[in-house]
C-alpha cells in the first residue's frame, strides 16, 4: 500500500469506557481522557481512532479460557479482583478488551506505516490465568502472538516466525509478559525497572536491568544503552513493542527513581531511533504513570507522542 507523505500517526483509545472506581482509589483513570484532549490540542497530526474490542479467540492467544470467561461474566473471585486492583464491572471488562484491541490495531498499523500507538495499554502484569497490578489482560502478549499468526498467513505459512522484541521501560518489571513468553524463542523480553519496586516477586525476562532507588538521568540512559546493545547482539526483531511508562519520572508517587522530563525524552528518542535506524516497525503503549502532580505524567506522555510523530514522519518520507 502506498503511504501518503502527510499520513497521520494513528492513536487508538478506549477512554470513553470509564471504570466506576471507589472514592479515593489511587489509579488515575482520568489521565487517559486528559491525554487524548492534550494530543488533540497540541499534536494535530495525530489521528484519534476508537479501539475495537479484542475477541475471545484473540485473547486466548495469551490467556486461559477460564480466565477470559471469568472477566467476561463477572465471576472473578474477590481475591482475584483485589490482585487486579479494580472491582469488576461491565465497563471494566469492556475497557480491558478494548485496551488489547488498541494495541492490536496499533501493531497492524506499525507493520505498514512504521509507528503507531495506544493511548493506554502496556498491561504487563497480567499473566495467562490472572490479572495483577491494574492489568486485566496482557495487551502486548496478545498483539505479539496475533501479529505472528497474521504474518505467517501472509507469507503462505512457510516463513520463519515473526520475531518480536518487547522493550519495557515502565518502572515496574513486566512479570506477566516475561512469564507468558518464558519458553518462546521468537519473542525477546527486555525490562528496565526499579530493583526494589513492584512486583516484589520478579519473573525472569530474557534481559532484566534492575535500577537502584533514586536513579538519575545519566545512570538510567547508560543502562538503557547497554540493554539495547545486548538486545541487538542476541536477537534480530522484525517488530518492536515499546512500553513507554511515564513512571520513572522523579515526580511519580510509585516510581522511586529520579529521571527528569529531559531524561524521559532522551529515553524515548533513543528507543524510537534504535528501531528507526534498523527499519524495525514499532508499536508503543503508555503503560504506567502515577504523578503526584498528574501534569507531570501528562507532560511525559505527550512528549512520547511528539517524538513518535517525528519518527512516524520519517517512515512516511522513505516509503514509496
Amino acid at each position: 500500500m502506498q503511504a501518503s507523505m502527510n499520513a497521520a500517526l494513528n492513536a487508538y483509545y478506549a477512554d470513553h469506557f470509564v471504570l466506576p472506581l471507589p472514592e479515593g482509589h489511587r489509579f488515575p483513570m482520568a489521565k487517559y481522557r486528559m491525554l487524548r484532549d492534550r494530543i488533540n490540542q497540541q499534536l494535530p497530526g495525530v489521528a484519534m481512532q476508537v479501539a475495537l474490542p479484542a475477541s475471545h479467540a484473540e485473547l486466548a492467544l495469551a490467556h486461559t479460557p477460564g480466565y477470559i470467561d471469568a472477566v467476561a461474566r463477572g465471576s472473578l473471585s474477590p481475591a482475584a479482583q483485589r490482585e487486579i486492583g479494580f472491582p469488576w464491572s461491565e465497563a471494566m471488562a469492556e475497557r480491558a478488551r478494548r485496551s488489547v484491541g488498541a494495541t492490536v490495531a496499533a501493531s497492524r498499523d506499525a507493520l505498514t506505516e512504521g509507528v503507531a500507538g495506544n493511548l493506554a495499554g502496556g498491561t504487563h502484569h497480567a499473566y495467562a490465568d490472572k490479572g495483577s497490578g491494574f492489568c486485566v489482560f496482557n495487551d502486548v502478549a496478545v498483539a505479539a502472538r496475533l501479529m505472528q499468526i497474521e504474518w505467517a498467513r501472509g507469507q503462505g505459512g512457510h516463513a520463519k516466525p515473526l520475531k518480536v522484541a518487547v522493550i519495557d521501560l515502565d518502572v515496574h518489571q513486566g512479570n506477566g509478559t516475561a512469564h507468558i513468553f518464558q519458553a518462546d524463542e521468537s519473542v525477546f523480553t527486555l525490562s528496565v525497572h526499579g530493583a526494589r519496586n513492584f512486583p516484589f516477586r520478579k519473573e525472569p525476562s530474557d534481559l532484566d536491568v534492575e535500577l537502584p532507588d533514586g536513579c538519575t538521568d545519566d545512570e538510567y540512559l547508560r543502562a538503557l544503552e547497554h540493554a539495547l546493545d545486548s538486545l541487538e547482539q542476541r536477537f534480530s526483531p522484525s517488530l518492536v513493542f515499546y512500553l513507554a511508562g511515564a513512571d520513572p519520572h522523579e515526580g511519580d508517587r510509585l516510581g522511586r527513581l529520579a529521571v527528569t522530563h529531559d531524561g524521559l525524552e532522551a529515553r524515548d528518542r533513543r528507543v524510537f531511533d534504535w528501531a528507526w535506524q534498523r527499519r524495525i516497525p514499532l508499536a508503543f503503549t503508555m503503560a504506567g504513570g502515577y504523578g503526584r502532580n498528574l501534569e507531570d505524567t501528562l507532560q511525559a506522555q505527550l512528549t512520547t507522542w511528539r517524538v513518535a510523530q517525528q519518527y512516524h514522519q520519517r517512515w512516511q518520507n522513505v516509503r514509496p
